[in-house]
């Protein structure tokens, strides 16, 4: 939206400078996006008086003129016709930079003479494109800057342009008229009074109109004016179009768009005479129809647009542009001006639809002023009387205007504790009364020119808006408890915090996926059920919930293998889901390891990573998340799992706090994954939550006592588990095995087929007196007892 100062000043009494006003706009939320002061590029130029003029010695078409100016008396070399003594002019003198010719000026010789300066023509300021002679001024004084003198003699010449971006909610700032109401709510000047008296009918309409839509166009105002002169428009109409980008046309279409930017408020005009049946109706086209526009291109309308036609066919596309054939010339003496009403969504599809971006399109599908409809008439044709002569017809109307009236309650002290500023009521109330709003108690009934305004938080935002968001001050939020305030994170986030950092510490990087995966890899992962399936798909891979993390970490391992990246590490933190409601989704952390543990060297450190690497950085953090240091680990997990690779963390048979193990071929093979894969699954919320809620650590305990170790070799068939074996012995005292663990495996000799030997280190460890000899064979004995029953070995010999 573009408009001059001194436009905005038509309806704004202030004496705010430039600076205040553009720091205003912003502050409003109508965003200054361009300024272009011309007084600015033109400061330099100041008024001369050529004393003297003289045909130069060596050239038929020069002039050496003696020209006073406030630093004396200059030579100057012209070759303009007009260049002769007695004439005031605009001086560039050497220094100056002239825009019309991107040059500066210097001292120079032209044909052996000096020359000290310029005198210029409009062309060369960019005034006008007028350059047959330089500038004849028929007043000024010496020394005076030329900006001073446009200002006093023709200040649309160094009138000031300001741009704003306008967003879709403000439509009411499409007019000149919106934007000096908000600089005035703000306190900048006072909002000028611009109403004109209703214009007297001379005679009754010739011309009826009628609406058959009245969805589509609510109401038609339309008056004939007879007797009109059109022409040029006048030259401050043509100026205040020109600054704005607009081309003037004539007299009579320069006032519609006018009124187009003055007051947001689109019109049109008709040359009454190509009007055929003396009748106008608004109606949808029943698509077909063939429509010649005023920007001479030809539009194949589809069904439900809206048109205006007369007895001969459709004469202008309601709210977007008029038609050719009834357009106004020169020779047009009487016209019929229209101004009605269009639905904003037809109008914006209809637009659309045709690819046709009009004036009247972005306010009409935006929001204009239906109450303003029949002043905006009365406001045109008493221009258009006073511009063009004629006399005017009386005012004939179609349809109704649209009720939009609409109050909400004003609850001063919410707009304090919301916006967040003490804001007296007065003020809040005063703030929204220079806004239009009319004030019913506490009830703000809505100006019709806001369809923005649709509830009681949108009166918040007109109050802050003018008491400036700026000066809010930044204060702590008082604190509900006295005392240290409570955590934030619940225990259970905390807890995938800890996971979440202590994974990536042990080397590994961190992956996010989305939580949808196609139906094959959920069914690899014990999914792909019709309770996890998704309804509205983002596409065929992303169909179903997925029920574990692993199926995504696979996936990028397969994309980074088939570029090359055969090693690395990677891992999740998230939920899967067990079902489709919010109810049934649970957090794992889980990671995978392919390749090998590090590159190639020297010292031949480089190996294939295997399950213990993995085991370790899962028991790493499950103790960062808490859980016991005692844990059982036991076979059993699902088929995802190599059959003698893996093992499951428990507390228990049925307290699984994670799995580890090899990834199993059959779901390598689904990815085209090579190579072994390890990895790690792990149920955070399965770790108990420890019984103290304390902040402080536990004490210490430290044993005086000393620990002894005693060493056992059991023959066990081949296919017993050492883990089986470990468990046993470690169940035979828990109180006060601290330990156990295998040290040795031998298979063959003396021991036969079908059996093997496996070494443990039992490591006791008393609370309360030191292991007698005694005590020692009892716990011994203890423990083969329970190894020979669990696994039916026998103590090696």
């Amino acid at each position: 939206m573009k408009f001059t100062l001194s436009w905005l000043k038509d309806h704004l009494e202030t004496e705010a400078s430039l600076d205040d006003i553009l720091y205003a706009l912003t502050d409003l939320g109508l965003e200054v996006e361009g300024v272009e002061n011309p007084s600015e590029r033109l400061s330099a130029f100041t008024i001369g008086h050529v004393k003297s003029a003289e045909k130069h010695p060596d050239a038929d078409k020069l002039r050496v003129c003696q020209v006073e100016t406030d630093e004396g008396e200059m030579q100057i070399i012209c070759g303009a016709p007009n260049a002769r003594e007695g004439i005031t002019v605009v001086v560039a003198k050497p220094g100056v930079y002239v825009p019309g010719i991107d040059t500066t000026i210097g001292v120079g010789k032209i044909r052996g003479i000096e020359s000290y300066g310029m005198m210029c023509s409009e062309r060369e300021m960019e005034l006008s494109e007028e350059h047959d002679g330089i500038i004849e001024l028929d007043s000024g004084d010496v020394g005076q800057k030329f900006t001073d003198w446009l200002a006093a003699n023709d200040p649309s010449k160094v009138d000031t342009v300001i741009e704003i971006a306008i967003t879709p909610n403000r439509p009411d700032a499409l007019g000149v008229r919106g934007i000096a109401r908000d600089l005035a709510a703000r306190g900048l000047g006072t909002l000028k009074a611009r109403d004109v008296e209703p214009v007297n009918a001379s005679f009754p309409c010739p011309i009826s109109v009628s609406i058959e839509d009245t969805e589509a166009c609510p109401v038609f105002y339309g008056r004939v004016i007879r007797g009109v002169k059109n022409g040029p428009s006048p030259a401050w109409l043509q100026d205040a179009l020109k600054a704005v980008g607009l081309r003037p046309i004539s007299a009579l279409v320069d006032i519609t768009n006018f009124f187009t930017y003055d007051r947001n408020r689109p019109l049109h005009v008709f040359d009454a005479s190509k009007v055929k049946g003396g009748a106008l109706k608004v109606h949808l086209s029943k698509g077909g129809e063939s429509f010649a526009a005023l920007d001479d291109k030809e539009y194949t309308l589809q069904e439900g647009m809206t048109v205006i036609s007369d007895a001969g066919g459709i004469e202008s596309l309601g709210g977007i542009m008029g038609g050719l054939h009834s357009s106004c010339s020169e020779e047009t003496t009487d016209v019929f001006l229209e101004a009605a009403f269009f639905d904003p969504i037809r109008t914006a599809h209809t637009g659309r639809k045709l690819k046709i971006n009009s004036d009247a399109r972005y306010r009409f599908e935006r929001g204009i002023d239906p109450a303003w409809t029949p002043d905006g008439i009365e406001h045109a044709t008493r221009m258009i009387i006073d511009l063009c002569g004629g006399e005017a017809s009386e005012v004939v109307m179609a349809g109704a205007l649209p009720d939009h009236s609409r109050a909400y309650k004003l609850d001063t002290d919410r707009v304090q504790s919301l916006v967040g500023m003490e804001i007296p009521a007065a003020t809040q109330v005063a703030s929204l009364e220079a806004l239009g709003f009319v004030m019913d108690g506490d009830m703000a009934q809505v100006p019709s020119w806001r369809p923005d305004v649709q509830g009681e938080a949108d009166l918040v935002e007109e109050v802050a808006r003018i008491a400036s968001l700026t000066k809010l001050e930044g204060r702590p939020l008082p604190r509900i408890e006295a005392g240290l305030p409570k955590p934030i994170l619940t225990p259970m986030q905390k807890r995938e915090q800890v996971a979440r950092r202590t994974i990536a510490a042990l080397g590994y990087n961190e992956c996010v996926h989305y939580s949808f995966i196609d139906a094959k890899s959920a069914a690899l992962f014990g999914g792909g059920t019709d309770a996890t399936k998704l309804e509205n798909p983002i596409s065929s891979e992303m169909s179903h919930m997925r029920p574990a993390l692993l199926p995504g970490l696979l996936q990028a391992a397969a994309r980074n293998q088939a570029r090359g990246f055969n090693d690395m590490s990677l891992f999740e933190v998230g939920p899967a889901f067990h079902g489709g409601e919010p109810t049934e989704q649970h957090l794992l952390a889980s990671g995978l390891l392919i390749g090998h543990t590090g590159p190639k060297d020297v010292h031949g450190a480089r190996r294939v990573v295997d399950v213990y690497d993995v085991k370790a950085d899962a028991e790493a953090a499950l103790a960062a998340m808490g859980a016991p240091a005692k844990v059982q680990v036991l076979r059993g997990a699902d088929d995802t799992w190599h059959p003698g690779r893996h093992g499951k963390i428990c507390l228990g048979p049925k307290k699984v706090l994670g799995v580890f193990g090899e990834i199993h071929p059959k779901i390598l093979a689904a990815y085209d994954i090579k190579g072994p894969a390890m990895a790690f699954t792990l149920w955070p919320s399965e770790i108990p939550f420890p019984k103290s809620k304390s902040a402080t650590r536990a004490a210490l305990t430290l044993q005086d006592l000393q620990a002894v170790e005693r060493d056992f070799a059991f023959v066990v068939d081949t296919g017993v588990e050492a883990l089986t074996l470990i468990n046993a012995a470690a169940g035979a005292d828990k109180a006060l095995i601290d330990g156990v663990r295998v040290f040795d495996e031998f298979i063959g000799g003396s021991l036969g087929e079908g059996k093997k030997s496996l070494a443990i280190t039992v490591r006791l460890q008393p609370t309360e007196k030191t292991l007698k000899d005694e005590d020692i064979e009892a716990v011994s004995a203890k423990i083969v007892e329970k190894v020979s029953k669990a696994t039916g070995g026998t103590l090696r010999g």
